[in-house]
C-alpha cells in the first residue's frame, strides 16, 4: 500500500496552478493495447485537425495559460515548453505523439484532447513524500534521457521528492528515476492546468483517464 503523501505548499497557491492529483496502485502495464491503440489514433486525429485550425497552438487559450503561468514565475518559455504544447510541437511535425507504453500512451492522449500536462511517476521509486513548491536551486535534477543532474533556477514550481529531486519541473519535464516502465505497479498521477482552465474541465478528463486506465491497464479480474 502507498504510504506517501502529495504535499501542496501554499505559496502555490497564488500563482495560477490548479490540477487534480491521483495515486493508483497494482496495475498491470504493457507495451500497447490494439483496441486503445484505435481509440487513441482517433483522438489524436481530432487533436491535429484541431491544431491545422491554429496558426499556432500556443494561440489556444488553455496552452496560452501555461505560458502565462511561466511567466509568473520568471522561467523563459523558449526552452520550457509545457508537456500539452511540447505534445502539439510533434503532432504538427510528425502527425502523432510518441508512442512509449500503454500507461504513458494513455495520459499523453488525455493530454492532447484535453489540452492540460498530464505526468505519472512510479511510486515505488519516489523518495518519500512529494512536494509542490517552489525550487531553491539546490535540488538534484536527472531529466528523462539524462545520466547527470543539470543546474535548475530558484523560484520554479516543481514536483519534489524528500531527496531533495525533482520528479518533474514545472509543468515540462518529467526525470529517468521515476519514469513509467513495463514494471511499474503503483503510480502517483498529475493532471494540472492553468488560471484559463475551468475545473471541470480538468474532473472530465480525470474521469476519462481513470476510465482507460481501468480499461486497459488493469486485469480484468481485479475489477470484477
Amino acid at each position: 500500500m502507498v504510504t506517501q503523501e502529495f504535499i501542496i505548499h501554499p505559496e502555490i497557491r497564488d500563482i495560477g496552478l490548479n490540477g487534480i492529483y491521483l495515486t493508483i496502485e497494482n496495475i498491470r502495464n504493457k507495451d500497447t493495447d490494439a483496441e486503445f491503440e484505435l481509440y487513441s489514433r482517433k483522438i489524436v486525429q481530432q487533436a491535429y485537425n484541431y491544431s491545422r485550425q491554429l496558426v499556432d497552438i500556443k494561440e489556444d487559450d488553455l496552452i496560452k495559460g501555461f505560458r502565462q503561468l511561466h511567466d509568473a514565475v520568471g522561467v523563459p518559455n523558449r526552452k520550457n515548453l509545457s508537456a500539452p504544447e511540447n505534445l502539439y510541437k510533434l503532432l504538427t511535425k510528425k502527425g502523432d505523439i510518441p508512442r512509449i507504453n500503454l500507461l504513458v500512451d494513455i495520459y499523453n492522449t488525455i493530454s492532447v484532447k484535453y489540452r492540460l500536462a498530464l505526468g505519472a511517476h512510479d511510486w515505488d521509486r519516489i523518495d518519500g513524500n512529494v512536494h509542490l513548491r517552489f525550487t531553491s536551486g539546490t535540488e538534484k535534477f536527472i531529466p528523462l534521457g539524462e545520466d547527470e543532474s543539470i543546474p535548475i533556477r530558484a523560484g520554479a514550481y516543481s514536483y519534489i521528492d524528500d531527496s531533495n529531486e525533482i520528479i518533474c519541473y514545472l509543468d515540462v519535464r518529467q526525470i529517468e528515476k521515476t519514469k513509467v516502465t513495463l514494471d511499474t505497479k503503483n503510480v502517483f498521477i498529475v493532471i494540472q492546468g492553468n488560471a484559463n482552465t475551468p475545473f471541470p474541465h480538468i474532473e472530465n478528463a480525470v474521469s476519462e483517464l481513470v476510465f482507460l486506465i481501468k480499461k486497459y491497464d488493469y486485469p480484468q479480474s481485479d475489477l470484477l
